[in-house]
């Protein structure tokens, strides 16, 4: 119990709790006090006036009898600046302290009543107040001590015992409430979350925000909010799996499919047409790159993507070179192609991996523009870097910009697709390339009047 939250509480506020009575405990012991000395003078007052009544002649019997009842042992009245001894008991102790309470102070009061307390010998205490309706100037008794500090401790008791009942009663409802505002919740809490660890692909067992506290609301909204992600990211990748699983299976029968084409394709150079003379070598490295891509199990999310063999490349030769094989295609007519080339510049780069960079960014251009205005422009610029540590290559057209649920999942695989169909794959597997180069593939603008991706590589020198 005492390593919960509740138990702890509960201890803590018994705690706290006591400390408050006892701060009202002390000053309570030294009013007390007070009050039974200012008695005491009251009631010598009344038998010194009943003394007074019959002109001082009272026998030794009623003498004794109105001290008793006093409980006094002698009272001292000033009257017209007379001090006149009314009562007095034939023998009286040494007086062991006086206490003057006509203007007392409250830290001597309490100060007082602290050393009553703690002294346990019966000692004789003078005691100096002021009479009640002005009957007099000064009023003085003198009194055992004892029975005083037998009443402050017989009222300190039951003050700490009341104490002690209402600390247990508040700490019994503040812990019943603690357990049920607080600790019932968060173990409820706790429960889902166990329950979401042993299944977390599963989303019916994502917490459902329900608590009355801000704070728990908040605590499950947050844990609403990671569990959805995880979900998602765990499907994710398993689907991932699943696609690279069947990739793999398929690798090996379609490369030699492809190269079975590639012998076929070879052919093609014999022919005496100038248009397939010039196609046939294009096709010919379309099919080897396609091939290569099998033997090195590209599938995202299967493999991962060897590291990059920089090598010097010309800039100009390549961006040519992945134009003209877009360009190829059955839509090539409508589209515009615009090559910007810094003169002398070359790159630091994988040229495999950079044509397949550049093949998806320009292939998703040609794509939202042919959905969209059926004609367009796309255009490519390569040059220095203004980082003057790299280099840079723009890719832009004049399509209709990216849907922002695209945007949010630019680079995702399956989140990212911009047209209907589409994986998403293309985008997360070139910037997964260019990561592999220490570079960065990012979006410049997406607006109504085209989009624009920055490739930016960096300037090491060769070992």
């Amino acid at each position: 119990m005492f390593n919960t939250l509740s138990g702890r509480f509960l201890i803590l506020t018994l705690c706290f709790v006591m400390l408050a009575e006892v701060l009202i405990f002390v000053p309570s012991v030294a009013r007390f006090r007070e009050d039974y000395l200012l008695s005491r003078l009251e009631r010598a007052q009344i038998a010194s006036l009943a003394l007074l009544a019959n002109d001082g002649m009272v026998d030794v019997a009623l003498e004794d009898e109105l001290l008793r009842n006093a409980e006094v042992l002698n009272v001292v009245l000033r009257r017209d600046e007379v001090r006149e001894l009314v009562l007095s008991a034939p023998e009286i102790p040494p007086i062991a302290a006086t206490y003057d309470l006509r203007k007392p102070a409250q830290f001597d009061l309490i100060r007082d009543a602290m050393t009553q307390l703690g002294n346990r010998t019966d000692r004789t205490i003078r005691v100096i107040g002021a009479p009640v309706r002005d009957a007099g100037l000064e009023i003085e008794v003198t009194m055992h001590s004892a029975p005083l500090r037998a009443a402050m401790i017989d009222f300190g008791l039951r003050i700490l015992v009341l104490s002690a009942v209402i600390s247990a009663f508040t700490a019994a409802l503040l812990f019943v409430s603690v357990r049920y505002f607080l600790v019932t919740p968060m173990s409820r809490l706790v429960g889902q979350v166990r329950a979401y660890a042993d299944a977390p692909e599963d989303a019916r067992r994502i917490i459902t925000p329900n608590a009355g506290l801000h704070e728990l609301r908040d605590a499950e909204l947050a844990l609403n909010k990671m569990q959805t992600e995880l979900t998602a990211a765990l499907k994710q990748k398993d689907h991932l799996a699943q696609m690279g699983a069947a990739v793999a299976k398929i690798s090996h029968d379609l490369r030699n499919i492809l190269t079975t084409a590639s012998l076929m394709a070879d052919r093609l150079e014999i022919s005496d047409d100038p248009t397939v003379k010039r196609t046939a070598p294009k096709l010919l490295q379309s099919l080897a790159r396609a091939v290569n891509l099998c033997e090195g199990t590209l599938a995202f999310g299967r493999a991962q993507e060897p590291p990059p063999a920089l090598a010097r490349v010309d800039a100009a030769s390549l961006l040519r070179e992945v134009v003209e094989s877009e360009a190829l295609g059955p839509d090539g007519d409508a589209i515009r192609f615009d090559l910007d080339v810094e003169a002398g510049l070359t790159l630091r780069c994988d040229a495999e991996q950079m044509f397949r960079v550049l093949g998806n960014l320009i292939r998703n251009a040609r794509q939202a523009i042919l959905a969209q205005t059926k004609t367009g422009t796309i255009t490519i610029i390569a040059r220095a870097s203004a980082r003057a540590d790299g280099w840079e290559i723009r890719v832009s057209d004049t399509g209709p910009g990216l849907p922002e649920k695209a945007r949010e999942h630019l680079f995702k695989p399956f989140q990212g697709g911009a047209r209907k169909g589409g994986s998403g794959l293309g985008l997360a597997i070139a910037a997964e390339l260019v990561r592999g180069h220490g570079g960065d593939l990012t979006l410049e603008r997406s607006d109504p009047q085209g989009t624009e991706f920055k490739i930016w590589l960096p300037s090491q020198t060769l070992t």
